[in-house]
C-alpha cells in the first residue's frame, strides 16, 4: 500500500493546543500510521517536504444543508431534483476547498448524496446525514403556504428534501424509522420556531415531551441519536429531558438550561454566521421581512450563548447553517466567534468537538495514529491568525481527504 511521509512541518494537534515542531507523520492508505515527534523510518514512502508549514486535520462544519441551494426555502418548489443535484455538488465541492473534509448535514441530504460522495463520483467532504428532519404541523419543518390545506405534491421538486411533518407519538415513530431506514446517521427534530419559516414564533414549544421520547426511543434503538433544533430555554429543556443529545442554535440559552445540558452529557451547535449573514444579504435573495425581524430576535444572543455554555461546561460544536449563496460565508464563523474564543478554543470546536458529536472520536479531527488522513497543510500558523482559515481555501498549500490530495500546491 502507497505510503507518503510528511516532513518539515509544525503540527496542530488540537488536543495539545499549541504548534509542535520536530514531528512527523506517514500517511498508508487513508489512515494515519504514525505520527511521532522523531523521525519515522519508512524505506518505501513517497517524501512530502511541508517547508515548514502548519500541518492539522481537516475542518468539520456540524451543520450544514447541502441540499438547500436557495436562501428562501419556498423558491426550492420551483427546483428540480437534477438542478437541486448538481447545485448540491458545487456547493459541496466549495466547503472542501476551504478546508471542510467533514460536514454534518441536519435536513436535506439523503443517502444517494452521501454514497455518491463514498464513491467518489462527485468531490466534496465526508458527509453524516439525518435525512429529513421532523416536526409538527405548522412547525418549523412545516414549508405549506396558508393556502395549502393537506400536503401538497413535492414529488419532483427540491422541497421533498428536509423537511417532513408528523403528529402524535405513532406517526413520530413511524418517521424516525423511515429517516434510518433511508441511511441517517442521526434524527433531526423540531423544537422550537424558526427564522427561515415565516408562521412559527421563535418561542413557540413544538414537539411534545411524548413525541420527542418517541423519536429518541427510536433513534436508540437503531444505534443513532437525536438533535433538536431549539432557540428558547423551554425548547431546550424539553429536548434535554428527553433524551436529546445536541441542540442546534440555543441562542437563547440561559444558564439553568447550560447547567441542565451539561449534566447529562449534551452538546450544542452553534452557528452564529448565519444569522449576520442573513441580515446583510438574505433580503435580496428573497428572504421576507417578517423572517428578517426573526432574525434580529436571536442575533445578539450567539456571542453570549458561547459564554454561557462555557462556563457551564457544555461543548459547542463549530457549525454555519447557511443557506443558498449565502454559504461562501461558512469560514467567517472563525472570526465571529473569536470576539469571545480563543484561537484554539475555535480550532477545537470545529475538530475535536466535531468529531465528538459526529462519533469518531480518535477517526475525525485529530491526526493521532489510527486516524483517517484528512488534513491541512497552511501558510502559517492559524492560533496568530483565524483568517488563514479564510478566504475560500487561499492559504491552504494542500488539503487531503482520505489520504489522497484533493489540493496540492507544494510542488
Amino acid at each position: 500500500m502507497a505510503q507518503l511521509l510528511f516532513r518539515n512541518f509544525q503540527l496542530l494537534e488540537p488536543e495539545v493546543g499549541e504548534l509542535q515542531g520536530g514531528c512527523e507523520l506517514l500517511v498508508e492508505g487513508e489512515i494515519v500510521r504514525e505520527c511521532a515527534d522523531r523521525p519515522i523510518k519508512s524505506a518505501g514512502a513517497d517524501v512530502v517536504d511541508c517547508g515548514g508549514r502548519t500541518l492539522m486535520p481537516g475542518l468539520i462544519d456540524s451543520h450544514v444543508h447541502v441540499m438547500l441551494s436557495e436562501v428562501n426555502i419556498r423558491y426550492l418548489e420551483a427546483v428540480p431534483l437534477t438542478l437541486m443535484t448538481a447545485r448540491a455538488a458545487r456547493l459541496m465541492l466549495a466547503m472542501l476547498n476551504r478546508g471542510f473534509t467533514t460536514v454534518r448535514d441536519t435536513g436535506g441530504a439523503d443517502w444517494g448524496m452521501k454514497t455518491a460522495l463514498e464513491q467518489a463520483d462527485i468531490p466534496g467532504p465526508r458527509l453524516f446525514i439525518a435525512g429529513a428532519a421532523i416536526g409538527p404541523t405548522g412547525g418549523h419543518s412545516d414549508a405549506r403556504r396558508r393556502t395549502d390545506f393537506g400536503m401538497r405534491c413535492h414529488c419532483c421538486d427540491a422541497m421533498r428534501f428536509g423537511m417532513r411533518q408528523s403528529d402524535g407519538v405513532p406517526e413520530v415513530m413511524k418517521s424516525v424509522r423511515e429517516q434510518m431506514r433511508q441511511g441517517a446517521d442521526h434524527i433531526k427534530i423540531m423544537m422550537s420556531g424558526g427564522v427561515a419559516s415565516p408562521y412559527d414564533p421563535l418561542d413557540s414549544l413544538q414537539f411534545s415531551p411524548a413525541e420527542v421520547a418517541a423519536a429518541v426511543q427510536e433513534a436508540h434503538a437503531f444505534g443513532r441519536y437525536v438533535c433538536a433544533h431549539a432557540y428558547s430555554p423551554e425548547a431546550m429543556q424539553r429536548a434535554a429531558n428527553g433524551g436529546v443529545r445536541v441542540i442546534e442554535h440555543g441562542n437563547l440559552i440561559d444558564e439553568p438550561t447550560a447547567s441542565l445540558m451539561a449534566g447529562k452529557g449534551m452538546f450544542m451547535v452553534a452557528n452564529l454566521v448565519t444569522y449576520y449573514a442573513m441580515r446583510e444579504r438574505a433580503a435580496e435573495f428573497g428572504m421576507t421581512g417578517d423572517m428578517l425581524a426573526k432574525n434580529d430576535l436571536v442575533i445578539d444572543g450567539g456571542l453570549r450563548s458561547l459564554e454561557i455554555c462555557k462556563r457551564a461546561g457544555v461543548p459547542v460544536g463549530y457549525g454555519t447553517d447557511l443557506l443558498g449563496a449565502l454559504q461562501v460565508e461558512q469560514s467567517r464563523e472563525f472570526t465571529i466567534r473569536s470576539e469571545v474564543m480563543s484561537p484554539i478554543e475555535i480550532v477545537r470546536a470545529a475538530t475535536t468537538i466535531g468529531a465528538q458529536i459526529v462519533r469518531q472520536e480518535g477517526k475525525l479531527g485529530t491526526l493521532k495514529t489510527g486516524a483517517y488522513a484528512d488534513l491541512l497543510l497552511i501558510d502559517g500558523d492559524p492560533l496568530k491568525n483565524l483568517g488563514l482559515l479564510q478566504e475560500q481555501g487561499k492559504h491552504l498549500a494542500a488539503i487531503m481527504k482520505g489520504g489522497k490530495f484533493h489540493k496540492n500546491r507544494l510542488n
